[in-house]
């Protein structure tokens, strides 16, 4: 059957508007897809560029860490009670080292505290530098002070030492003029008609003299002055009234002895050795004389 003219002609022009109408919609869902298109672009970009930022945030924020970290392994004190804070505030920057590598660099919460921890180490560092060179610079003055009173120590034991040698050479000296001091000591020999002899077969009694010289320094009292007579061959001439003294520290034995009365002037005196108990020989006779403090002096006599 042949179409009507009239109704084709109809039918071309549905036809038109409807291809029409579809190319418009194409048309506008491409638009559509280009627009989708460029923001999801647009959208990565900005993620990508916020990751890099985000990133370069953390490696900063790391290499601050690790440089705290170095700072407090330089950092050391002479004090034990520092050295264990120390030791406890590593062992925290370690950790924190470990935990932000660990760590998403989009994690921004975690960053942040991260940095706040690093803060505060940083906080207590600074306080762990003060507080050492506080204590060392109170160690200085310490031992500046110790060192001034270890030379005050020196000099004035310096001191205390020049004047005890003084005062022990003052003592000396005093002491040594202190000591009674006799002259003019002379032994003789005494026969039985109370005469001086040198017949050695004639002595029955022998008696020595002397004089204790005068001296202020002495000491004033009572003063026994002892002697020792020795025979030629040494051996101490004694009687039943001979008795042992102490002289200078050492015991010796007398022949005979006397006290006087000292008060500082001149002093003269005589001792009689009596009753000799052993007959007298031929030769040196010898008389030491004596007082507690020491030695007065000597003399000697010869029998024939």
């Amino acid at each position: 059957m042949k179409e009507d003219p009239l109704e084709r002609l109809e039918r071309e022009e549905r036809e038109r508007k409807n291809n029409g109408g579809l190319k418009t919609v194409m048309y506008v869902l491409a638009a559509i897809a280009l627009l989708l298109a460029a923001a999801l672009a647009y959208v990565w970009f900005q993620k990508s560029s916020l990751v890099k930022d985000l990133n370069v945030e953390k490696e900063e924020l790391t290499e601050q860490i690790v440089a705290l970290q170095q700072d407090y392994d330089n950092l050391s004190s002479d004090y034990e009670s520092i050295n264990s804070q120390l030791d406890s505030s590593r062992e925290e920057v370690s950790q924190l080292v470990e935990r932000i590598k660990q760590t998403d660099a989009t994690n921004r919460a975690k960053m942040r505290q991260y940095e706040k921890e690093l803060g505060t180490l940083r906080s207590i560092m600074r306080n762990y530098i003060v507080q050492i060179d506080s204590l060392n610079t109170l160690n200085q003055k310490l031992t500046a002070e110790a060192d001034a009173a270890r030379k005050d120590a020196a000099s004035s034991r310096r001191q205390n030492e020049q004047l005890n040698k003084q005062v022990n050479e003052l003592s000396g000296q005093v002491a040594a003029g202190s000591v009674i001091k006799a002259r003019g000591i002379i032994l003789e020999p005494y026969s039985s008609a109370d005469k001086v002899t040198d017949r050695s077969s004639r002595v029955v009694r022998m008696l020595t003299t002397l004089s204790l010289v005068e001296n202020d320094l002495a000491p004033k009292g009572p003063v026994r002055v002892y002697i020792i007579v020795k025979d030629p061959d040494g051996n101490i001439l004694t009687n039943a009234n001979s008795t042992g003294f102490e002289t200078a520290g050492e015991a010796r034995t007398a022949s005979a002895s006397r006290e006087v009365d000292y008060e500082g002037k001149e002093v003269e005196l005589s001792i009689y050795l009596n009753d000799l108990t052993d007959r007298c020989v031929k030769g040196v006779y010898t008389v030491e004389a004596y007082t507690a403090q020491g030695f007065l002096g000597s003399a000697e006599t010869m029998l024939r």
